[in-house]
């Protein structure tokens, strides 16, 4: 029971750490498009959305592992 919460937190923290490093990606093809100031501040906007959710799952699945490691 527990190896299924420590794997799944192992599981959650390895797609927030791929959400981050899409906003990593993200903000870096707004930034080198060209496009006005605007246009890439609303494009920085929506990424930082994204980055705080990416960043909530990885400690969800952060505080999934360490629960498990120490309750077994």
């Amino acid at each position: 029971m527990l190896e299924a919460v420590i794997w799944g937190g192992a599981a959650l923290t390895l797609l927030g750490v791929v959400g981050l490093l899409a906003c990593v990606w993200l903000a870096w093809r707004a930034k080198t498009s060209g496009q006005p100031d605007e246009a890439i501040r609303q494009q920085l906007q929506r990424v930082v959305v994204l980055n705080l959710a990416a960043l909530a799952l990885s400690a969800l699945g952060l505080m999934a592992v360490v629960l498990g490691v120490m309750l077994s």
